[in-house]
């Protein structure tokens, strides 16, 4: 699992003109999957996204976590995340999981963060998405986690 956290004043979701889902302050997650990803993969990067300390104390100093600060999430559902680049100059999506397994740990990984008391909005798992993301520091951290089975 791969999750890209930024730290954002404002973020949204647009499809067809419409918002779907927006924040004014937290964490917006852009969100992917590969194969061998499960329930325990989800409680790990959830756990470590709500308690990242990335958000200034009073000194300016990174010091406090999502939950410190009750801001929210927009987390956007992702599989380019896995793709590799390496050879020739189109992207190869094989690394990512198929749709059909993808949304299910998705939805998963939305529901256990509401779980943990956030406040959670959502774009549309695979559609065509317009994300606007007002990035705050800019503060961008890449979270991965591998799991081996």
């Amino acid at each position: 699992m791969r999750v890209v956290v930024q730290r954002s004043k404002f973020s949204s979701v647009t499809i067809d003109n419409k918002i779907a889902g927006k924040i004014e302050y937290g964490l917006t997650l852009l969100v992917g999957f590969t194969v061998n990803d499960d329930e325990k993969v989800i409680d790990y990067m959830i756990d470590k996204i709500i308690n990242l300390r990335i958000f200034d104390d009073e000194n300016g100093v990174m010091n406090k976590s999502l939950l410190d600060v009750s801001g929210s999430v927009l987390s956007v559902s992702q599989f380019t995340l896995y793709a590799d680049a390496s050879k020739g100059r189109r992207p190869s999506y094989i690394n990512a999981l198929r749709g059909e397994e993808a949304i299910v740990l998705y939805d998963l990984f939305n529901k256990k963060l509401k779980e943990r008391n956030v406040d959670v909005q959502t774009g549309v798992f695979g559609a065509d998405m317009l994300v606007n993301i007002q990035n705050d520091g800019p503060v961008t951290i890449l979270l991965e986690k591998e799991n081996k089975k």
